[in-house]
């Protein structure tokens, strides 16, 4: 009886160590930049009580969300008429108390609620952690994956926005990836949705404009008509999709098209404030104000953020944007916040297929001493101490084996030097030092040794 071949669920991956240093590169890339603007790191559970989470994301959002059965008989709370009706909804609102996160916005949201009275305001957090997605397994688009995510909560002041694209912008630099930052106002988009007569359908309006760059303008207009819009108002809304021009012309335009909205023109107002910020001090890469995206997440209600790489055909890589009342679904009011959240994962794959990442994240210990036998290795135990004593990464091949296969070993693992210890060496204390990359060896004394390896 043949056994099955192990796998995986479709959506997740194994991670090898060469990948896992590359992941490591943009976790601690992110890192350092929100470190560097004052942002303080944070953690929440893998799991969150379902009554969390489910709400917060919209209709299509919800459907996505991992639910975990409850424990024990989880059949016994399920309502009888439910099951027979192989009614799933509201069955699993039953059968299931808890769920994987989704993103790490509405955690963290939950999180101040419980922390308020410890936090002080206006509290910056970062957080790097997987989260889960019941979604379609597709290129760039995962079940399981990292944001990494930063937020200020407790203020309403622009200049955060502002930071937010400096971070952003100071991260994909590092990175070497070339992106162009879109941005968007909520309120301009409400104040479109009441400009066509549809101020109750803004969550139908946003929800089917959010997927433009995916179908195309023709396939969004059939669904806002299929969500009750006239097409007449469908008319109306097609000259400001498709607005063209600068920023400040698109701003005059949209003064004119939204006069007599007062949330239109609030959201203008934002709009032109993070521009001024932008005037003053510029980012490295392009920024712009695009009006067709929408982020098709409930709980925005002011600025929307989305980043694309610009010479890979890539999903967003990065996107948030300012939410004025996600803690007051917990029953903390008043409390405005805005944040971004980075996707490692397709950060990964556009940097993997542009070749970005440096050589040296390859290198996981940086010299190998050979092993020629039980008295030699007595000796370069105490080299490896010392090397390690002083932050060089280190080791010593664990056989006596020919030494063209542990220069083999060594090649293929990436280790830029070798360090040759026979009873010649023992005996001088002058030891051998080949450099892999050139294939060059020099006689040095350890302590040498130790201060070429620190400066090269």
């Amino acid at each position: 009886m043949s056994r099955q071949k192990p796998t995986i669920p479709k959506g997740t991956r194994d991670f090898s160590p060469e990948e896992i240093a590359k992941r490591n590169y943009i976790f601690d890339t992110i890192r350092q930049v929100y470190e560097l603007y004052g942002y303080k790191p944070i953690e929440t559970p893998a799991m969150e009580n379902l009554s969390t989470l489910m709400g917060k994301y919209g209709e299509e959002g919800d459907r996505l969300i991992f639910r975990i059965l409850n424990s024990g008989d989880f059949m016994s709370k399920a309502d009888d008429a439910a099951v027979a009706a192989k009614d799933s909804l509201k069955l699993s609102g039953q059968i299931c108390e808890k769920a994987l996160r989704y993103d790490l916005t509405v955690p963290f949201a939950r999180y101040v609620v419980q922390n308020q009275h410890a936090i002080n305001f206006p509290f910056k957090r970062f957080q790097i952690q997987p989260v889960w997605r019941a979604d379609r397994p597709q290129k760039g688009r995962y079940r399981e994956f990292f944001q990494c995510d930063a937020d200020v909560i407790g203020s309403d002041s622009l200049f955060n926005e502002f930071e937010l694209f400096k971070i952003i912008d100071q991260v994909f630099q590092k990175l070497g990836v070339s992106i162009t930052i879109k941005f968007n106002n909520r309120k301009i988009l409400a104040g479109l949705a009441e400009y066509i007569g549809f101020a109750d359908k803004i969550i139908d309006i946003t929800t089917a404009i959010d997927k433009l760059d995916k179908i195309g303008l023709e396939k969004v207009n059939e669904e806002l008509e299929q969500r009750g819009l006239s097409r007449e108002a469908i008319e109306s809304l097609q000259p400001v999709l498709l607005l063209e021009g600068d920023d400040k012309q698109k701003i005059a335009i949209l003064k004119d098209v939204l006069k007599s909205s007062e949330t239109g023109l609030q959201g203008i107002a934002e709009a032109e404030e993070i521009i001024e910020f932008l005037e003053n001090d510029a980012t490295q890469c392009s920024v712009e104000l695009d009006l067709t995206l929408a982020r098709g997440l409930n709980y925005y209600t002011g600025a929307i953020i989305e980043v694309k790489a610009n010479d890979v055909a890539m999903g967003s890589i990065c996107g948030g944007g300012r939410y004025d009342d996600l803690t007051g679904i917990f029953g903390l009011k008043g409390m405005s916040g805005v944040g971004i959240s980075f996707g490692a994962d397709r950060i990964y794959d556009v940097m993997f297929e542009l070749g970005l990442f440096p050589e040296d994240v390859l290198t996981f210990s940086k010299v190998m001493l050979v092993n020629f036998g039980k008295e030699e290795q007595m000796y370069a135990q105490k080299v490896l101490s010392r090397l390690r004593a002083e932050n060089i990464k280190s080791e010593l091949y664990p056989e006596t084996v020919k030494m063209k296969k542990q220069m083999q070993y060594a090649d293929k693992n990436n280790i830029p030097y070798v360090l040759v210890i026979g009873k010649n060496e023992m005996e001088t204390g002058m030891l051998s030092l080949k450099i892999m990359k050139t294939g060059e060896q020099s006689s040095m004394n350890l302590n040498d040794i130790i201060h070429y390896i620190n400066t090269h």
